[in-house]
């Protein structure tokens, strides 16, 4: 998903950075002391467009600190690539992990910039033989990219997306040993109303239940929550966003499936404080 960060008539996101990263979080900034909560995600946990995304909320029902570590477009590798979340991790007394889809991030099949990971780069030589007759140069990002490959070459692009998901689990296996103490992984089921679906299937993109249970010996607990169908469908409402950021703020959650979400944690988390 590509977002910029806030313009005329939006919120005002803190922007901030922690240590020597040289990505932006959601601020204001947080002392990274005391036992707080860690928040890791992509767009969907910095709370593009929503006032008070999920660690707001699940900060105030706890009364604990919960830094928001989201990342605006953020695929596994920006986690990976960053030392400053390892390290945050170390200090924190949990941290929950947004599970990401596994179209964002650098393959054998093509690359990802380094810190948006939406953003499609280029095809490697791999690719370019697999998809023979396919310009690459028209793709900006990889959802766009994908879509496009399923529509053209649906079996050539079932054998790429096998590739991904197993590239996907190792990622996510490599980062949960970096990440120490207490983790619970957020799976984030579709949050989109139901008549949008994407033919690419729910999010997170292309995340099968086979692919999370591999991960279950490395993680404390795995949280599934399924925003409910009035969630879905609330659209826009609540949302604070400027006139031509609309498109974008329909294609992200809005404030009642952040709700549900605190919730969720807000019923899980007190186990492990």
């Amino acid at each position: 998903m590509a977002f910029e960060y806030a313009g005329d008539g939006a919120l005002d996101y803190f922007p901030c950075r922690y240590g020597k990263s040289k990505l932006l979080f959601r601020g204001p900034r947080r002392a990274l002391e005391g036992e707080f909560i860690a928040a890791m995600g992509g767009t969907e946990t910095y709370g593009k467009f929503v006032a008070e995304p999920w660690p707001a909320l699940l900060e105030a029902r706890l009364g604990r600190p919960v830094v928001n570590f989201g990342v605006l477009n953020a695929g596994i590798d920006v986690f990976l690539q960053e030392p400053q979340l390892a390290a945050a991790s170390k200090a924190a007394k949990l941290t929950v992990i947004q599970l990401l889809g596994a179209q964002n991030m650098s393959n054998p099949y093509y690359a990802v910039h380094p810190r948006r990971n939406d953003r499609f780069l280029r095809a490697s030589n791999q690719m370019r033989t697999a998809f023979r007759g396919i310009d690459f140069t028209e793709f900006n990002f990889t959802r766009h990219m994908l879509g496009a490959l399923k529509q053209r070459e649906p079996e050539k692009f079932e054998f790429l997306v096998q590739d991904l998901q197993a590239s996907w689990v190792q990622r996510m296996k490599t980062l949960l040993t970096k990440i120490e103490g207490v983790k619970i992984l957020l799976w984030m089921g579709d949050y989109h109303p139901p008549e949008m679906a994407d033919p690419l299937g729910a999010e997170p993109l292309l995340v099968t239940e086979r692919m999370v249970d591999e991960l279950r010996p490395l993680a404390t607990e795995i949280l599934r929550v399924e925003p409910s169908v009035m969630a879905r469908s609330a659209g826009t409402a609540g949302m604070q966003f400027s006139a031509l950021e609309e498109p974008a703020a329909a294609m992200v959650p809005g404030p009642m499936v952040h709700r549900e979400i605190a919730e969720a944690l807000g019923r899980v988390v007190p186990r492990y404080l």
